[in-house]
């Protein structure tokens, strides 16, 4: 018998498994049980092929029998090769059964013993470290490794290398971690680059300093992925805490794994002809989805009307709850999705609309059918309407270099959300209702102001709170304690889309 620990993937949970291994007499055989889905059971290939060719000995003339415990816990890939092999080495009293203990094995073999790098070895590791137990990971998964602070970690190239490694006196040596350095440097593109547009910038920032939901409205070319993409660079780096969360998930979808930019945000800008699987997540096993791989960071949606209205809809659940579950037959999982969702769109299918029918190519009502892709639902769920028009002006300036203004911004964006986090420990996007009453107070009048606003626009209470929300930021950047009349009419210009479907309904 021998008992050889290795985890599972399950989410971004990795529970223990237990690879236990039996060498009886009998016809010779090898099974497994344990629930072991088809890339699991041909281990058994892989094992003996493996051990064979780095000139150990297979058991012969026995019945071997592979237990992955707990037995209903459905396992998946080829993760849990190394385990088996040394398991197996351990019953045949090749390996002393204590130079197993206190350790896990993860990886892949190969047919001549060599060791592949497996996905989602971030979590198992992180599990392995809180258990303070040793990881014996392959050399391929390295990087991903050494984002990880206070671990016993080491990396093999082979079956032999970890045999030696639990039975000579000269252990591979443990991975080394990566150093937490403060502000990462730049590498991001510039709102100086964007010429004009003052509101739209100003909304970068309040959408970077508040961690608000922004929608671009205007016709091509007027530079809406354009903005969209210097928001990235407004944002302050992840904390270690977020980093890790964020990685564990790119090594979950197999996604590459950089040591230079774990700690920086991502910007996922899906396809609108993606699924609603792709987008928040399923598969079997499930697999986290682009709002997942977005956590922390953004997810940009280019041309929403052509997104399908199912897809769009799934979206409305996980941007409240900043998480998204996906249920199965036997088994639920919860991946993280804390995104900040920009999307970009045009005012008619025809590209154009500036109030004047004589020289639209589209009538008022295939306006508003087109606009009705989007739900009001999701359009509530979403801070800032913003209007990106064109600028003909702006092609009779010279074009000229700049001065970069986003690391500028990117200090206040850091200085309001540390205000943010002291006042209510999270940030102003993200308050309840009970934080509301208590730090969005508003004076009588204003608050009648706002109500008289809400009427006219035929506005939603969810979308009065999230003018809370947003007068709350531009507030803070404006150093004020209290909410001003000011702030208000500041957070209701940006209700772009809202007066753009009035002004077709009156037509």
């Amino acid at each position: 018998m021998a008992r050889v620990y290795t985890r599972a993937l399950q989410g971004i949970d990795a529970p223990l498994v237990t690879v236990e291994v039996c060498l009886a007499g009998g016809l010779p055989a090898f099974s497994m049980v344990g629930l072991p889905q088809t890339g699991v059971r041909e281990a058994r290939d892989r094992v003996r092929s493996a051990i064979l060719a780095s000139h150990y000995d297979f058991p012969k003339a026995v019945k071997i029998t592979v237990n992955l415990a707990p037995a209903d816990l459905p396992k998946y890939g080829a993760r849990y090769d190394l385990a088996i092999a040394i398991g197996i080495l351990v019953a045949a009293d090749q390996i002393p059964e204590k130079a197993v203990v206190g350790r896990e094995f993860y990886g892949e073999l190969t047919l001549n013993g060599d060791l592949r790098g497996v996905s989602g070895i971030l979590p198992a590791m992180m599990a392995c470290r809180n258990e303070g137990r040793e990881a014996v990971i392959p050399a391929d998964n390295e990087s991903e490794a050494a984002v990880l602070q206070q671990q016993q970690c080491v990396a093999a190239i082979s079956l032999r290398d970890v045999v030696d490694h639990l039975t000579t006196p000269h252990p591979l040596p443990y991975i080394k971690p990566l150093q937490l350095g403060g502000e990462l440097a730049d590498s991001h593109l510039d709102v100086a680059d964007v010429i004009g547009q003052q509101q739209a910038k100003r909304a970068l920032l309040l959408a970077a300093a508040g961690g608000h939901h922004l929608l671009f409205v205007g016709p091509p070319g007027t530079g809406k992925t354009m903005l969209a993409q210097r928001l990235l660079g407004l944002l302050p780096a992840l904390s270690e805490s977020e980093g890790l969360a964020v990685a564990a998930l790119r090594s979950i979808s197999g996604g590459a794994q950089q040591q230079q930019d774990w700690r920086q945000r991502a910007m996922r800008n899906p396809h609108h002809s993606c699924s609603a699987a792709a987008l928040v997540g399923g598969g079997s096993p499930p697999q986290p989805g682009e709002i997942s791989l977005a956590h922390k960071g953004l997810l940009f949606l280019d041309e929403l009307p052509e997104f399908s209205r199912h897809v769009l809809d799934s979206l409305r659940e996980p941007l409240e709850s900043g998480q998204v579950t996906i249920s199965r037959a036997a088994h639920q999982i919860t991946f993280p999705a804390q995104f900040q969702l920009v999307c970009a769109l045009n005012p008619s299918p025809c590209g154009h609309f500036d109030g004047n029918l004589s020289s639209a190519r589209a009538s008022p009502d295939q306006i508003i059918k087109y606009l009705g892709r989007l739900s009001g639902p999701l359009l509530d769920r979403i801070d800032m309407q913003v209007e990106v028009p064109r600028q003909p002006e702006v092609l009779k300036q010279q074009v000229s270099v700049s001065e970069p203004i986003s690391p500028q911004w990117r200090a206040q964006v850091i200085a309001v959300r540390a205000l943010q986090q002291q006042r209510q420990h999270c940030l102003n996007s993200e308050m309840r209702p009970a934080q509301l009453a208590e730090h969005c107070l508003l004076s009588s009048d204003d608050h009648d102001f706002l109500v008289r606003a809400i009427e006219q626009f035929s506005l939603s209470h969810r979308a009065y709170h999230r003018l809370l929300r947003l007068a709350r930021t531009i507030a803070d950047l404006d150093q004020s304690t209290t909410i001003l009349r000011k702030h208000l009419a500041e957070a209701l210009s940006f209700r772009a889309l809202d007066r753009l479907l009035q002004q077709l309904k009156q037509l």
